[in-house]
């Protein structure tokens, strides 16, 4: 009777400390609340009349997107960069944005995502939409503002996606690329970590702030090359000038916006990780994750989560520098817990992600749910 009890206070304790975060949440957030519930009530009334929704899902998808993804690309940058004006690293970014969509545009006949929407089951463009789809940018908002880095390729293209293999194929390559980017992390910071850990002493030469930002600069436009499909989805395939301007115009001033909030609250995940701040480590992080990326996209047209094979970068490079420490034996197993629990959260709050966006794949999408009920059968 008395361990009843005992269990029943525990429990007792558990849901008020549950309860207590939550109010406290709601609390803290109240305006972003708010602005969450006048954007779900105007995605209901606007779902009807397509053109007006394919540009406010579009609004949506572009700053929630780049905003949930900053980590990848730019988080080491502002990281490192944070005794620097926000405007002018928001030139150097938001720049390299138009340059390369523009690109896209002109040589691909108005296709702004390098033929990442070209893959069966994506090349079709919306002729009208459902609320979740609308929502699904809202959520995805929401689990950023909770420093969730969630998969937009996922959460965004899944709920588009009329064949179930398209989706299996996106998965596929995207848990590739994770299980790639954690080995190859684990082996290049286990090489380097000893002697990075004796060269980053002291303050950085001048010539790494350049490595840096055309390394940042570099691994941006291949990002954008792999990603912009998630924010054109929403879009005609092909854009006219008066479509492709807008498209280009409202995320350079997304861009801006992100760059003035430093961030916002995901760069948490970024700051986080050992020594992302100091730039000689930040160019390192982006050098490696900009062949990556660039590797895939050479391997196919298929899209594929960068989330992924961003979490699996930096969870292979903390076990590799936690592996490398020297010292007493009780506080080298220290360092290895701690990589091995942030790299063990990341993939949580993604898979949270991935599987919010297959649940809204299969809600919204009738050839989906076809699919998968001919499998079973």
């Amino acid at each position: 009777m008395a361990k009843k009890n005992i269990d029943q206070n525990i429990n007792q304790e558990k849901l008020s400390k549950t309860a207590y975060s939550l109010f406290d949440f709601t609390k803290k957030e109240k305006s972003f609340l708010i602005i969450i519930c006048v954007l779900i009530s105007v995605a209901a009334i606007i779902t009807p009349y397509t053109y007006a929704a394919m540009w406010f899902g579009f609004a949506l998808a572009a700053y929630s997107a780049i905003a949930n993804d900053s980590i990848q690309t730019i988080g080491t940058f502002i990281a490192s960069n944070q005794n620097r004006k926000w405007y002018w690293l928001w030139l150097f970014m938001g720049l390299i944005f138009v340059g390369t969509v523009t690109y896209s545009w002109m040589t691909l006949d108005g296709d702004v995502s390098y033929q990442r929407l070209t893959t069966k089951g994506l090349e079709k463009a919306p002729e009208s939409f459902v609320f979740l789809q609308l929502a699904a940018p809202i959520v995805l908002l929401i689990m950023t503002r909770l420093r969730m880095p969630v998969s937009t390729t996922f959460l965004l293209l899944n709920v588009f996606t009329y064949k179930a293999g398209t989706i299996v194929d996106v998965m596929f390559k995207s848990f590739v690329g994770y299980l790639l980017a954690f080995g190859i992390a684990m082996v290049v910071w286990f090489v380097l970590e000893r002697f990075v850990q004796n060269y980053l002493k002291g303050k950085a030469k001048p010539y790494w702030i350049i490595l840096q930002w055309i390394t940042s600069g570099t691994l941006w436009s291949v990002w954008i090359m792999q990603d912009a499909a998630n924010i054109a989805v929403f879009l005609p395939r092909q854009l006219d000038l008066v479509e492709f301007i807008v498209y280009a115009g409202f995320v350079f001033i997304g861009l801006g916006f992100l760059f003035y909030l430093k961030g916002d609250r995901i760069q948490g995940i970024v700051n986080e990780k050992s020594n992302v701040t100091d730039v000689r480590a930040a160019t390192i992080v982006d050098f490696v994750y900009a062949i990556i990326l660039f590797y895939f996209k050479l391997y196919s047209h298929v899209p594929m989560s960068t989330t992924w094979v961003f979490i699996g970068l930096l969870g292979g490079r903390e076990l590799a520098i936690a592996i490398g420490k020297h010292g007493k034996a009780k506080k080298k197993d220290a360092w290895r817990y701690r990589a091995f629990v942030l790299a063990r959260n990341d993939v949580f709050k993604a898979t949270i992600g991935l599987v919010v966006s297959l649940v809204l794949a299969v809600i919204i999408n009738e050839g989906v749910r076809n699919e998968i009920l001919d499998y079973f059968r």
